[in-house]
């Protein structure tokens, strides 16, 4: 063994003085997915609890979670001052195969642009590390022999291996040895946690779960001066381990601009474009000869430009050019439609001005936290808008931002039931009757005790609903990236994790109402011959067919306003303008619906309707938002109250508007912020229930609602789909069906097409086409809908159909598009051949007559073409109601009146139209169930809410409190009889449902409906 001075001095060093030395060289977090179970502040907790002065976060193929790392160690530095290094830990499958640590900020984008190469290309690791030029590189025991280990790569000893150091290579070259003493829990709970993932992982029953695949029971974090005596043998072994360490930091200033600096290559020419364009657009939109509005627009671009922000509005105007010049709808919403220059520029359709948006919620001097725009786009666009991002400004510095999916109260309970050995059908009752389940035996007392500790752990790596990053710097000078099914990179860092680091996103967001209302223009084009222009916003704010459509709520299909509750929210509202339609699509949201602050709204906005008074909260609060009636309805209302009612700056005043969207709420400056909200109040001499009620109102809902630019973006598309469905209601709804984006099921779309006049007719091989097509009234449902028909069957139909025109007769069509037996069963019994003239027994007996041929024979046959043979059937009983079960069957949901399928009438039951004149009286509905809310009361009861349709086809709702929900549950698709009292919300009927029972539908092969029964409840 090689001893020198150097390794005695630190071994006396060792004996008399632990607390310098540093062993941590692999950590793991639980973003180690399925396999470490510590938190990032868990492990900094452990860190502190055991005086650890430095360690190396190194989890398994990811960089999730240094940033919140580095967060907290900047936060309590004077507290307890702990180093970080990074790494990662190299593993295929689950074997280990090197742990990379990288010496400095080179070294990490090494690591990272490595990790990413193989993941993006899909790319077994190599069982060697490349010759990283900034990083170290550790194998585990018995990998490789010194001899051939390069200058920067050495082997790791685990405490159980040190014995084997004396018969092995490394006796003579303990120079190329460290210590290797990974952590992964914190005690014996949190190894159970690791077995649990591990079993999970590995689709395997806990008890076989093979030793191999876990962790050793001693990856806890010691004091370092217990571990150092571990190897007291092995001083050089201890300085090998300190000397990494020593060498290896990171420098990484959070929450400055990381971001693409410039679209021009200059930021003066950035500053001189942006100011060129802004201006333009202004003298467009607005009187510039209005100082008001000159002052406005000004004070926005000096905020833009203290604050460097000339480069992200650039790459976003330069993004919506591309949209514009691709034929692309597109949406810009958000905060960012409060601002004015956002407006002038075209990436916002919204008029800051008209509706007095608050640009401070968007961008203000002090505002530390970065906002972003968020620009929608379809559905079938937003993939190519998103490629041309990463084609301008490349793969190394372009990356979608990441997401964690977490493990959930039913996911685990799932995966937990699996892995202890349960059958699927008890595993179902645990998740559906959890508080019962509970303490039925050991085994579910284990599986939920284990469920609360994992609910909302990592479970794997997801992309963020639309967030992209530009950088200056590559990507991988931050974070590694993984190729998702998506095909574009994504980082392992999430969003609160970016705007920590100073990452601007830029939200490339998609939806289907922009789908729907491009194709509902296509569709009026193609069926009546009308170019209609849907920018005409102006107009619609005036249009009677849309006022009657929001007033009554019949918006179903239209965007943003088509749910049950929103239809209500607008009928109770009697909502027929555009202020109060973006009021509505806020306060819809679930805080200010819970804290009563939308019941308050709808109070008031009656009362001034009627020319009344109501009583605020306080006179302030009313001068605040007087357009809302003194009601906080937006997220900007958080930061004016803040800010003008109580004081804050407009820093804390964004920090308590952050603060209120969760992860934020548990940081230390959020708290500093509440407490000096309180204080200021106080000083102010505000009323204690003053002020306990305003903090009430921003605890209750600023986390759920909108900025008000945004709820205004949403509410001018609202206008376009209403326009659509008001005038153009055909097509319109077939637009809908085919971009399959809707709240409701597209049975009930066709439903509201045949409301408006439409025939729906089943697929036909001689006018449908893959999807829905319109022609005239009618309406041909798509192949895509059959259910049981191959794609590339219903693909094919329409083509064969355009290039060798219209099918003759079941023989030729068969002889066209080659397919089996099966196939064209499930076209015959959907209808799909009745322009022949002939029964489906009749087809079905073609059918299985030519495939009965050999295929010498039908090849012959084709030679020649044959009229229809004449044979003749025994006359076969079919029952009136087989063809609506075979729909419901093939398509989910029958072409005729459901209501001819119940087996059950009852004679008092009365119609939705007849509700409000039976305010308060007991009723009988009979109804078709559309869809179901569940919700919990606020005491955490189960209660329902129903949406149906009556033998009339028009809707109504149903409220079905916990002691009725427990007792008549709902028991899927069908009918129910429902008895109830007529209940009125602001002119809004409902039933309270005291009695629901579903209703059986009449049998298959009925050949008559049955008679009519009275129903008793």
């Amino acid at each position: 063994m090689k001893t020198n001075f150097f390794s005695l001095y630190l071994l006396i060093k060792l004996v008399f003085n632990f607390k310098s030395t540093r062993m941590y060289l692999n950590c793991h977090t639980y973003f180690s997915f399925k396999y470490g179970t510590l938190s990032v502040e868990s492990l900094f907790r452990e860190a502190q609890r055991n005086q650890v002065q430095k360690l190396v976060l190194t989890d398994i193929n990811n960089t999730s979670g240094y940033i919140e790392l580095l967060r907290l160690c900047r936060q309590y530095k004077k507290e307890y001052p702990l180093e970080v290094a990074l790494g990662i830990e190299f593993r295929h499958a689950d074997e280990l195969l090197y742990i990379a640590i990288a010496r400095n900020n080179q070294g990490f984008e090494e690591i990272n642009a490595f990790l990413s190469y193989h993941n993006n290309a899909d790319r077994y690791l190599p069982r060697r590390a490349p010759e990283f030029d900034h990083a170290y590189v550790l194998y585990p025991w018995g990998s490789y022999d010194p001899n051939i280990l390069r200058e920067h790569e050495f082997v790791g000893v685990k405490v159980h291996q040190i014995n084997r150091i004396m018969t092995s290579p490394f006796h003579t070259r303990q120079d190329k040895l460290v210590v290797l003493h990974p952590i992964t829990f914190k005690d014996k709970a949190c190894y159970n946690v690791h077995r649990l993932l591990r079993a999970i992982d590995q689709n395997t029953l806990l008890s076989k779960l093979p030793p191999h695949q876990q962790a050793n029971m001693n990856e806890v974090m010691l004091q370092e001066d217990l571990l150092a005596g571990y190897y007291r043998r092995y001083p050089q072994i201890i300085a090998n381990t300190q000397k990494i360490l020593n060498d290896c930091s990171i420098d990484f200033t959070l929450g400055t601009d990381k971001n693409k600096q410039s679209l021009t290559g200059s930021k003066q020419d950035d500053w001189e474009f942006l100011h060129s364009k802004a201006w333009e657009g202004f003298n467009i939109r607005y009187d510039a000869s209005n100082p008001a509005l000159v002052e406005r627009f000004n004070r926005e671009l000096n905020i833009i430009r203290t604050k460097d922000f000339a480069a992200y509005y650039l790459i976003t105007y330069d993004l919506i050019n591309f949209a514009k010049e691709s034929n692309f709808d597109f949406v810009g919403r958000g905060s960012g439609a409060n601002s004015l220059i956002a407006y002038c520029l075209g990436i916002t359709h919204v008029d800051p001005i008209e509706l007095n948006l608050y640009f401070e919620r968007f961008l203000n001097p002090e505002r530390s936290s970065p906002p972003d725009f968020d620009v929608d786009f379809s559905w079938k666009d937003r993939d190519v808008v998103t490629q041309y991002l990463f084609d301008k400004y490349g793969h190394r510095h372009t990356a979608l931002l990441g997401t964690h999916t977490t493990y959930q109260d039913r996911s685990i309970l799932r995966e937990l039931g699996k892995v202890f050995g349960l059958p699927k059908s008890e595993i179902d009752s645990i998740v559906t009757y959890r508080q019962q389940a509970r303490n039925r035996d050991h085994i579910t007392k284990l599986i939920f005790r284990y469920a609360e500790r994992m609910r909302k752990m990592p479970a794997n790596l997801s992309i963020h609903a639309g967030g992209v990053l530009i950088t200056e710097k590559p990507i991988y000078a931050y974070t590694a990236t993984d190729l998702p099914p998506k095909g574009f990179p994504v980082s392992h860092f999430e969003m609160h994790n970016a705007e920590d680091m100073g990452f601007y996103k830029f939200d490339v967001l998609s939806q289907r109402g922009l789908g729907h209302i491009k194709e509902t223009l296509s569709l009026i084009q193609q069926n009546q011959g009308k170019k209609e222009d849907i920018n005409r916003f102006t107009t619609f704010k005036k249009d009677h067919k849309i006022k009657k459509l929001l007033r009554t709520g019949r918006t179903m299909g239209c965007f943003y306003v088509e749910s049950p509750a929103m239809r209500m929210l607008l009928d109770k509202l009697k909502c027929d303008d555009y202020p109060t339609l973006v009021a509505a699509s806020s306060i819809i949201r679930p805080g200010v619906a819970r804290s009563g602050m939308m019941r308050a709204y709808i109070e008031r906005h009656h009362v001034k309707k009627q020319g009344g008074t109501y009583e605020a909260i306080h006179p302030k609060m009313d001068e605040l938002m007087d357009d809302t009636y003194g009601v906080m309805v937006y997220q900007e209302d958080v930061i004016k109250v803040a800010h003008h009612f109580a004081g804050l700056t407009l820093t804390e005043a964004d920090v308590l508007r952050r603060g209120m969207s969760g992860k934020f709420r548990s940081r230390q400056e959020f708290q500093k912020v509440q407490e000096q909200f309180f204080r200021n109040c106080y000083e102010r001499e505000y009323p204690k229930a003053v002020i306990d009620r305003v903090w009430y109102e921003i605890e209750s809902f600023s986390g759920y609602s909108f900025a008000k630019g945004h709820s205004a973006s949403y509410a001018v598309e609202s206008y376009q789909s209403l326009y659509l469905k008001a005038h153009y209601p055909l097509e319109f709804m077939v637009a809908v069906i085919n971009n399959f984006g809707g709240f409701y099921k597209t049975e009930f779309y066709f439903h509201e097409a045949r409301m408006s006049g439409a025939t729906i007719e089943a697929p036909c091989v001689n006018h449908s086409t893959y999807l829905t097509r319109i022609t005239g009234r009618s309406i041909y449902i798509g192949f895509i809908h059959l259910k049981s028909l191959e794609t590339k069957i219903g693909e094919m139909i329409p083509r064969e159909r355009r290039v060798n025109g219209p099918f003759k007769n079941l023989d030729n069509f068969m002889r066209r598009i080659p397919m089996g037996l099966e196939q064209i069963r499930v076209l015959i019994r959907i209808g799909a051949f009745r322009f022949t003239g002939k029964t489906k027994q009749q087809l079905l007996w073609e059918a299985m007559l030519y495939f009965g041929q050999s295929e010498a024979s039908r090849k012959m046959t084709h030679l020649f073409e044959m009229e229809d043979a004449p044979f003749v059937l025994p006359e076969l009983e079919r029952s009136p109601y087989e063809d609506a079960f075979d729909e419901m069957e093939l398509l989910g949901f029958p072409l005729c009146d459901p209501f001819e399928l119940v087996n059950l009438e009852d004679p008092r039951a009365v119609v939705a139209d007849g509700l409000m004149t039976r305010l308060g009286q007991s009723v009988t509905m009979l109804g078709y169930v559309i869809t179901t809310k569940n919700t919990r009361t606020k005491e955490g009861k189960p209660m329902h809410f129903g949406t149906f349709y009556d033998r009339e086809g028009n809707v109504f709702d149903s409220v079905h409190f916990p002691q009725i929900a427990k007792k008549y549950p709902f028991r899927g698709k069908g009918f129910y009889l429902m008895h109830g009292k007529v209940v009125e919300d602001f002119g809004v009927p409902m039933i309270e449902v005291s009695y629901m029972d579903k209703v059986p539908m009449i049998d298959r092969y009925a050949t008559k409906k049955p008679a009519v029964i009275e129903a008793v409840a």
